[in-house]
This record gives C-alpha cells, structure tokens and sequence, in this order.
C-alpha cells in the first residue's frame, strides 16, 4: 500500500528566482539532511530536463549504503517537475513539485507518493521508521528553502 507525504511553503521570492534554484540539480545537496549523506554519483547539468537520470547514494542506516537512481520523468518550465525512482531503496517513489505564483512568492507544493515493498515487514518499517524518515527530510528541506531565500522579495 502506497503511502503520501503533502507539503506546502510559501517562498517570498519571484518565481523564476525559485524555479531556477529547484531545477538546479547540484541543489539536492544543499537540501538533504548531511545524517542521510547524500552523494550524487557522476556529473550533473546545469539545468534539469525531462528524461534526466540522477544517480546518487544515501546512508539511511550506520554501516547501511544505498544507490538511488531517479529520472526526472516530466518538466514545465516555471510550474512543475516529476521525479520517479527507477532503482533504489523503495519499491515506488513519485514526487512531484509543483510551484504557483501567489501575492508575497511563490507557494511550492510537494506530493510524495511512495511504497517501502517487502509485504508485512515493509509496511511495519513505513510505519515505524521510514514515515518519519521520510518527513525529517523534508522538514530539513523546508527550513533550508526558508533560509536560501531569507531576505529574497517577491516580484
């Protein structure tokens, strides 16, 4: 059974301004927690584009390192992207992010949809650790997107 994690942050900057930071692939790192170790494996474009594949690795567990190879599956300029494991430690992972003007910057929505697999054993895993996991990333995120645009003024 899928399970979904929802957010939404207003970011007082312009649009393009945000658009250009998110569809920047070097910025994954400045927006993962340094516990996962987050390493992007080979080199990135300067600009993300659909069809991309992002190969990175991350150390959920001490002693524990995963590959993670995720493709960037659909992209409209200035509103929103799509990235979709195709290998990696979920047995589904959809995220889409989603970025609309509104009065004061931009409101930047995420929707993760995701399966851990491993039939009992994932589904108690989700549920003891990886819901978690999976929300202390993006509270991370969400504090590092504040403080990247600290001080920024919508357009």
């Amino acid at each position: 059974m899928c399970a979904q994690l929802f957010r939404e942050q207003v970011i007082a900057a312009p649009l393009a301004d945000v658009w250009d930071f998110f569809s920047t692939p070097q910025n994954l790192n400045k927006l993962t927690p340094p516990s996962v170790r987050f390493r992007v494996l080979g080199t990135l474009p300067e600009k993300m584009y659909a069809g991309q594949l992002i190969e990175y690795r991350i150390k959920p567990l001490p002693g524990v390192w995963l590959r993670w190879r995720t493709e960037i599956r659909h992209v409209r300029e200035g509103a929103y992207f799509v990235d979709e494991q195709r290998a990696g430690p979920y047995r589904f992972w959809y995220h889409e992010h989603r970025f609309t003007a509104v009065p004061g910057g931009v409101q930047m929505t995420d929707r993760v949809t995701y399966e851990v697999g491993w039939g009992p054993f994932g589904w108690l895993a989700e549920r003891l650790w990886v819901r978690r996991q999976v929300t202390a990333i993006f509270d991370y995120r969400a504090k590092r997107v504040a403080a990247h645009f600290r001080g920024a003024t919508a357009a």
